[in-house]
């Protein structure tokens, strides 16, 4: 029998949440801390864009077991392509801290690919000192059951009828994917927006792109406690054989298929109608994402905006700092090409 691993030399366990723009990650993180009981933990959160609206959230959650100096923020870079130097001084920078986290949560930007993040757990200079204890996919529920991460197979084909050179790549399919095919655990997220027949057919696709058994979880607005998230003890960096993906054979992944800039706006007079407009660009334009903080005249709360395609929830997170300047950004995400001249001009009118 082996001997029992002595607390001081044990390795400190890792979740690391992936999903797709706007599954529902960082909502289900905050769930997860509220439900931590007084565990100590640390958050490191990659955002794909320069303003930092996912950490911002959580650091304004106010749970003393996860303090707003044990979150470190990534920003403006995908996590899967700055392990070097980015992730692996933000892994060692809350290791020595003087109240070393018991439990790491690692929220990767919506477009990462998690499986070149837990080869860097196979590191020299972190691997004697943490392990992936697991990774959880967030998948949106209702848009996969709109067919947003599939191709239409007839369209398909008539486009390849009319020109065989056509590449047919699906970048959202592929990054949806990969972000399965390395989960430990898939949450079934905004169970609420289908019906039992649509969430049945997501879950059993789901399982048709998994090779191995993974469980699903179904919710809503990423209510799952802690202890279903933190404890799997799955050892993923061991396990890499078991978690194909699309860039196996790429020398690095990049993020070409995808385009992100910020809309800065003077303060509004009326959320309703923001939203209206954010609805019409996104729908004209196909965003991917929308999200940001807004300022509203004569309200000293700030608008927390988020929007994904043509779905938008809007609430006031919390009072405006002294210090802060009263300003209104949203990050818009989309596909390569996007036109930016258009989405600013329907934001701005």
């Amino acid at each position: 029998m082996n001997a029992p691993v002595k607390p001081e030399t044990a390795k400190v366990p890792c979740t690391i949440v992936t999903g797709f723009l706007g599954a529902g990650k960082t909502t289900l993180i905050r769930n997860l801390l509220a439900t931590a009981n007084g565990r100590r933990l640390a958050l490191i959160v990659n955002e794909f864009g320069d303003v930092g609206v996912d950490g911002d959230i959580l650091k304004s959650c106010g749970i003393e077991s996860c303090p707003e100096d044990a979150i470190v923020e990534l920003a403006n870079g995908c996590i899967c392509c700055t392990v070097a130097d980015d992730f692996v001084p933000a892994l060692e920078t809350l290791l020595a801290r003087p109240n070393a986290p018991e439990h790491i949560v690692i929220e990767t930007s919506g477009l990462a690919l998690p499986k070149p993040l837990v080869k860097a757990f196979n590191w020299p200079a972190i691997r004697s000192r943490v392990t992936v204890d697991g990774v959880i996919a967030v998948v949106d529920g209702a848009a996969v059951a709109a067919g947003r991460f599939a191709d239409d197979p007839e369209e398909l084909k008539r486009q390849a009828e009319g020109d065989a050179s056509l590449d047919h790549d699906n970048p959202l399919e592929e990054v949806y994917e990969d972000q399965l095919l390395c989960a430990d655990l898939v949450v079934l997220n905004k169970a609420d927006l289908l019906s039992a027949g649509e969430a049945d057919g997501v879950e059993k696709d789901i399982e048709k792109t998994v090779p191995r058994a993974v469980k699903v979880v179904r919710t809503s607005e990423g209510r799952i406690d802690a202890a279903v998230l933190l404890g799997l003890g799955a050892a993923a960096e061991n396990d890499l054989e078991a978690r194909p993906s699309h860039h196996d054979h790429e020398a690095e992944h990049d993020h070409d298929d995808f385009d992100t800039f910020v809309v800065d706006l003077p303060a509004i007079r009326d959320a309703d109608a923001l939203v209206r407009k954010l609805k019409a660009a996104a729908e004209e334009h196909d965003i991917l994402r929308i999200k940001g903080f807004v300022a509203v005249d004569g309200k000293p709360m700030r608008l927390l905006v988020q929007g994904v395609g043509a779905r938008f929830s809007q609430h006031f997170d919390r009072a405006w700092a002294p210090e802060e300047t009263r300003s209104s950004r949203l990050v818009i995400i989309g596909e390569k090409g996007i036109d930016q001249a258009g989405i600013r001009k329907t934001l701005e009118g």
